[in-house]
């Protein structure tokens, strides 16, 4: 069936809910996991004339980012420890986080994408959350989508 599970992140409450989810479809269907949390990219303020001197430089901004990352991980990699599951933790910079979540899967050798309905952008959007509507329209391999 399945081998290698996709589980994308952002931190929520939701996606932790999602988390724990995917990790125990995994185990039941004795798959790995591969865990994605995707930041956006470095910003440059380029549209002021004076940049702040507590504005973090594009190394401080990704440090930041993959401990951000890091912590969110955390979650399902404890999870899946506990569930005696394999695990891979990744943190990837995209400013289209459906875009980085499919392709992470095709670099990964994912062949499901187990993701919530909602994520922190999911009000906007009645029926699905934007990011996963977007990884369904880009998405070549099967996509479970978990409704909490």
């Amino acid at each position: 069936m399945y081998t290698k599970v996709l589980l994308p992140t952002d931190g929520s409450e939701l996606a932790n809910a999602t988390i724990h989810a995917g990790i125990e479809f995994a185990r039941q269907i004795d798959a790995k996991v591969v865990a994605v949390f995707v930041a956006s990219n470095y910003q440059y303020p380029i549209y002021i004339d004076i940049i702040p001197p507590n504005t973090p430089t594009e190394e401080e901004y990704q440090a930041a980012m993959r401990s951000f990352g890091a912590s969110y991980l955390e979650t399902a990699q404890t999870a899946a420890s506990q569930a005696g599951v394999s695990f891979e933790g990744i943190v990837q910079f995209n400013d289209s986080a459906a875009k980085e979540i499919v392709y992470t899967a095709q670099q990964y050798g994912c062949d499901l994408i187990f993701m919530g309905s909602h994520g922190r952008s999911g009000v906007g959007n009645l029926l699905l959350g934007s990011t996963t509507t977007k990884v369904l329209s880009l998405c070549n391999i099967p996509v479970l989508v978990h409704r909490t």
